[in-house]
């Protein structure tokens, strides 16, 4: 073992215990709207994302490591969403929000798979727009936050954002279109 190896977990202690407050700001912002019997909790959402990054300890920055939080955090609630949609539907829900200005989504947890993947769709057309999404609605981080991780304006950010949930929101309404209609019979297909 080199003396990188052992100086490893130190470092990821450390860095833990210097973000660990900002992550649970990050998980609070996810898990507020949770309705009783909702069994993840901000601790275990904290933990769970820091599993997920547990040994990447080349950021490049603070904006590479609270997206890579922020994805983590999306990653653990699309897990969660995945091992509900195993279970009986209906009952007790998580509701998400996209909110602010012009443009509101709202969704069940159970629909968080549907938005991870519009926003596989949306990184196909803007990279930018994904990062900013997952900083914004799974990261809890506000406008003038996001344009500082980005280091970009604050007003970019601004119409980015309003962009990217447009985007989504389309997105979200097509699935979810394409979910309630009936599927065509072979006669109609004719």
């Amino acid at each position: 073992m080199t003396e990188s190896d052992s100086a490893q977990p130190t470092a990821d202690a450390e860095l833990y215990r210097r973000v660990y407050a900002e992550l649970k700001r990050m998980a609070r912002h996810h898990l507020r709207g949770a309705r009783e019997g909702v069994t993840l909790s901000t601790t275990e959402l904290v933990h769970e994302a820091y599993f997920k990054l547990h040994g990447h300890a080349d950021w490049q920055g603070r904006a590479h490591f609270f997206g890579a939080a922020a994805r983590a955090m999306r990653e653990v609630l699309v897990d969660f969403a995945r091992r509900r949609g195993t279970q009986k539907r209906g009952g007790d829900v998580t509701r998400v929000s996209l909110s602010e200005g012009d443009v509101a989504l709202e969704m069940e947890l159970d629909d968080i798979l549907a938005l991870d993947e519009a926003l596989g769709r949306l990184a196909l057309v803007d990279e930018r727009l994904r990062r900013i999404v997952e900083l914004r609605f799974f990261g809890g981080f506000s406008e003038r936050e996001v344009s500082e991780l980005l280091e970009v304006s604050p007003r970019t950010i601004e119409r980015e954002w309003l962009k990217a949930r447009l985007f989504l929101l389309h997105e979200l309404e097509s699935a979810a279109a394409r979910k309630l209609s009936p599927p065509e019979t072979p006669e109609e297909k004719a």
